[in-house]
This record gives structure tokens, sequence and C-alpha cells, in this order.
């Protein structure tokens, strides 16, 4: 059983916008460091990355100079030695920053998952901080308001169709083409590797939302300097009529297949329940338990030391663990596990579930693993009971209708997961006209 392809929206433009040091993005700087690192399991050896922040400083902050800049950016815009971009530009006295914009959960990450920050003065830098989380077309008011002539985007993903920064920068970049600003992203690595497109298609536009606007793959496997420039060249267009003076300044020094503890870099949480990597390794499929039922489904773990790793429900016994462990999934164990969410769904009430433990992150594959969960899951529904919530949020996350109904129809994880073959193969051909970094480590530099 095959749907038929639904993947809609792109312009066809090949072209590329400009891009800065291109030539230093697959090179290894003289400030990269050798050690031995066991980030999952095995012993590597780590380079030293250097993020686009750090490549942008090094060169003076050339790109903007004679601009008025206003930045987008939030906890996770740090150097190495864990001073704040914005704090170490303002120090520099080298950019006329005039403003920060805030995404979801705000400049400083004081909000929970969906909200923002209202308007603050920043005490620590004297700049005003915008909300730019979720309202379109207020983003390009608040550009006008605070008179900036060019936007930075410099914010860490985590690799996921459904995780809303990246549809801050989407509508940032539509919002500066349309008002004729320039447009900057700073590069940072995708944490759970770039080497592959994974998971369905969002289709475009009926299923269109803040988790997924165009048609990515659910796992899209891209930097966000890359996605800015499928986002540019494919979207844009049609969204504003025009494409965006975009500018990305590569990384030195990322390979694809670098996890995020390989690269050398601090990790700060991008989000309250994205605490680690681990966190980040399972978000592209388990985070569709977000859709189950708040009171009879199935809950995601927020509320917990371990959100998206402990999953569960009140009516859930040992019995998931062992219908689990029978599918002997690659790449993954589970744990029975009980927990008691201190908010969020359940909050006050013990749930049973499971634990996912990542036993080799390169065979683990999030999207299936999380399909066959729900599958055997749904089986333990108790008679009677609702298992999606009311709203049919699993048909916004996955960006149409076919996960729901091929679960709710008894197919097995294989057949959902051949549903989506013929849009993931196109995606990924669009993808890879937009990609910065093309190697991967030698064999000697993996083991």
């Amino acid at each position: 059983m095959r749907r038929r392809n639904f993947i809609a929206g792109f312009t066809g433009l090949v072209g590329a916008p400009m891009l800065s040091g291109t030539a230093a993005a697959a090179g290894v700087s003289a400030a990269d460091s050798a050690g031995r690192h066991g980030g999952h399991g095995r012993g590597r050896r780590r380079r030293r990355v250097r993020s686009g922040i750090e490549e942008l400083a090094a060169r003076d902050y050339d790109v903007l100079a004679g601009q008025r800049v206003g930045m987008i950016s939030n906890p996770t815009g740090v150097l190495p030695d864990l001073t704040h971009e914005v704090d170490e530009i303002v120090r520099s006295g080298q950019v006329d920053l005039v403003a920060v914009f805030g995404p979801e959960h705000g400049f400083r990450g004081t909000s929970q998952a969906g909200e923002g920050e209202e308007f603050f003065i920043d005490a620590k830098t004297g700049l005003p901080v915008y909300n730019a989380y979720r309202d379109p077309e207020r983003i390009g008011e608040l550009y006008d308001e605070a008179g900036v002539d060019t936007v930075v985007f410099d914010i860490q993903d985590v690799g996921a169709r459904f995780y809303t920064y990246i549809w801050t920068m989407y509508w940032a970049m539509v919002a500066a083409a349309r008002r004729d600003k320039r447009f900057v992203v700073l590069d940072r690595p995708n944490p759970i590797t770039g080497r592959r497109a994974a998971g369905p298609v969002l289709h475009y536009p009926e299923f269109a939302t803040f988790v997924g606007e165009r048609p990515i793959s659910q796992q899209h496997g891209m930097t966000v300097g890359e996605l800015a420039q499928l986002f540019n060249a494919e979207f844009l267009p049609d969204e504003a009529g025009t494409q965006v003076d975009l500018t990305v300044v590569p990384m030195r020094g990322w390979f694809r297949d670098m996890w995020y503890e390989e690269t050398g870099l601090p990790w700060v949480a991008p989000s309250p329940n994205m605490p680690t990597v681990d966190t980040a390794t399972v978000y592209p499929g388990t985070c569709l338990f977000e859709a189950g039922h708040p009171s009879e489904g199935l809950a995601e773990g927020r509320g917990t030391t371990k959100p998206f790793q402990l999953i569960g429900a009140p009516h859930l016994d040992h019995a998931w663990e062992e219908a689990l462990d029978a599918l002997d999934l690659p790449g993954v164990g589970f744990r029975e596990a009980y927990f008691n969410p201190t908010f969020s769904k359940y909050q006050g009430r013990v749930c049973g579930g499971v634990e996912l433990f990542v036993t080799d992150r390169d065979d683990f594959d999030p999207i299936h693993t999380a399909i066959a969960m729900l599958i055997e899951a749904r089986k333990l529904q108790p008679d009677g009971t609702t298992f999606w919530r009311t709203d049919n949020w699993i048909d916004k996350l996955t960006g149409s209708t076919w996960v729901r109904q091929a679960i709710n129809d008894g197919l097995g994880a294989d057949e959902v997961v051949d549903g989506w073959h013929d849009e993931l193969s196109e995606f990924r051909s669009v993808r890879e006209k937009h990609l910065i970094y093309h190697q991967m480590r030698r064999r000697e530099e993996r083991d």
C-alpha cells in the first residue's frame, strides 16, 4: 500500500545565493584539537569545528559593515568560551547592533513550549528584545520599528521539521525579502548528523502550520545554513515574490557524519525540553507522542528528567516493553519504566511505559522506531478510549493523514514507512542541490 506523491510547493529554481567562505566549509582550521571522545559509546578523534559566528568574528564582522543589524538568537548563540554572541558583538564595537528578536522560548530562554518572551530591554546590553515567535506578519513590522538593514540568524537547530526555530528563520527571511533587507545565517552543526533525510514529507499547503510550513522531510538532515539556501531558492519566490539577499557564513571543519559531541562545541540546551544530544537523537521520532490524547493517550515525557526518552501512560505496564523488545529494532533498547510528570500530560499521576536507550546511533532510525512504538501501544489501548488528540495533531506533525490512517488501519511499521518512499526520494533530490558540506570523514577518523 503506497500513497500517491503529494510533494508540492517547489519553484524549481536551482541557483544558490552568495555563500561566504565556501572553500573553508570542508576544511579543518589550525585551531582543531585532537583527543578521545566517547560521545556515543565509541572512542573518536574530536575535531574543533568553528561555527559561523567564529568565522564571522575572525573576519572582523565584514559582512555586517555599515549596516544597522538585528539579530535572531537565543541561549544557544554562544562562542566556544560560552560568551553569548550578542554580548561579544556589543563589546567588540564593530557592529551597529540595534535590536534582538527572540524565537519560541525567547531570547533568554525563559518560556516553555508554545510561548515566547514579550518585549523587554536587555539589562546587560541595553538592546530592545522583540518577540518574533508565531506571527509572520508581525516580523516585518518589527524590522521597521527597530530600523534594521540586515537581519542575522544564529540558533542551534536539532534536525527535525517540527522544531520551530527553522520556521522562525523562514518567516524572518520572507519578511526581509518583502522589505528589501539583507539576511545573514551563521551556520551551526546539525547535532544528529547531516547524513540523510528521512521520514514523511509535509503535504503543502493543506498541512502547513508552525510545526511545518513547507514540504521538507520530518528529519531533514541539513544545517540551518543549508535550509536557508533551500528556502530561498525553492519557497521564497512563491511566498514573498522574490528571493532574499542571503549570505550564509559556513562552519569550518564540520563533516556530514559528525554527531554533536564530536564537534568540540559546547552543548547549550536549545529549549527547555531538549537537555541533551541524546534527547535530540530520538526527537525526530518520539516527538510524535505529543499527538497522544491528553487524558487517554500517551505522554511524551515532558515534566520528567528525560523528555522524549520516557514515554508512557497510566494504563501501560510491562507488556509494552515486552512487545517492543520482541521487535528487535536496530540500534535501540527499551527499559520498563515508571514516572510521575511534574507538569504537562498526566501531571501528578504515575505512568507506566518505557525509556529508550540508543545503543548505536548510526543504526538507530528514530522515525521507524517511533512508528513501531505507536503501533504496539495502540494494540494495548483500553477499549473505548481515544488514542490520538482530537485535533489530529499527528497529521500536523507528520505532514499528512497517512501515518494516522495507516496505523488505525492496522498496517505494520514497514508498510507505514514504505508509504512515504516516493515523496522522500523527490525531496532528497531537491535537498541535494542546496548542501554546503559534502564530505564524510575518512574511515580512520571515524574508528
